[in-house]
């Protein structure tokens, strides 16, 4: 399943100038065969605008989830993206999932929130493992600071997770999560990771690129550099039945070990 990784800031504060920048991506997405297009966390409406989180903020089936299901649909293409998601009173960082059909597949709530910037807007999601099933592979869903849990990543492994979906808002001094990280995680849980951030400058934070998509076997299929790009990798389903097969750390675990964990 070929995906692309929209690696880009948008136009922080603008709703409608985001969802163009998607629309633009997406076609040239499906133009170079991608099935599934990734943007980043917070993607709809930009991550650092502060009180405008709130107001920005929208239901999962609310107005730019409708824009966005037609942009698939017409594009042909799944689309994952990061927006702040309201539920009454309450604000979740977010991340949807819309099939090329415009179906609401999964939405997943950020469960871990880095720093007091996010802890001062959202209130963080209590469900760790979010899958739907895309094109024969099981999707699942996860943000940024999420995937630098271990325990978060090898419950996804345990339930089947094919493709980990990671859009990301991840800054610089941190970008060691992308290089090294991110690939480690891959390995050690038999999966694919997308890893999908924004980059450059934006509020006081500086968001680093280095957009990934790791592999099972720890090497990164796609690596985009730090500027504004859309960056094309294939999952292969054989290739992770055979290295599944080949590797043993799921099979030789001790979960009676590791009772002190929790």
């Amino acid at each position: 399943m070929r995906t692309a990784l929209l690696q880009s800031s948008g136009r922080p504060g603008s709703v409608v100038e985001n969802l163009k920048v998607l629309d633009e991506a997406a076609g040239r997405a499906a133009a170079a065969g991608a099935r599934l297009l990734i943007a980043p966390e917070m993607f709809l409406t930009g991550y650092a605008i502060g009180d405008a989180i709130a107001p920005l903020a929208e239901p999962a089936d609310g107005d730019s989830a409708d824009a966005i299901a037609d942009i698939a649909s017409r594009h042909g293409l799944a689309v994952a993206y990061g927006y702040p998601e309201r539920d009454g009173e309450t604000v979740f960082n977010a991340v949807q999932l819309i099939s090329a059909d415009g179906i609401r597949l999964a939405n997943c709530r950020k469960t871990h929130l880095f720093g007091c910037f996010e802890r001062d807007h959202f209130t963080p999601g209590d469900q760790p493992v979010v899958q739907a099933e895309l094109d024969g592979v099981r999707i699942g869903l996860m943000i940024c600071y999420d995937v630098e849990f271990p325990e978060n990543v090898r419950a996804h492994a345990l339930a089947g997770t094919d493709l980990l979906v990671v859009p990301t808002a991840q800054m610089h001094p941190f970008q060691f999560v992308a290089e090294s990280l991110v690939p480690v995680r891959a390995f050690e849980n038999q999966m694919y990771i997308a890893y999908v951030n924004r980059v450059g400058q934006e509020g006081e934070f500086e968001f680093v690129g280095l957009s990934t998509l790791a592999g099972p076997d720890g090497v990164a299929r796609a690596r985009a550099a730090r500027v504004e790009e859309l960056v094309l990798a294939d999952v292969d389903p054989a290739h992770l039945a055979a290295s599944r097969e080949a590797n043993p750390y799921l099979k030789d675990r001790r979960p009676g070990l590791y009772g002190s964990l929790v």
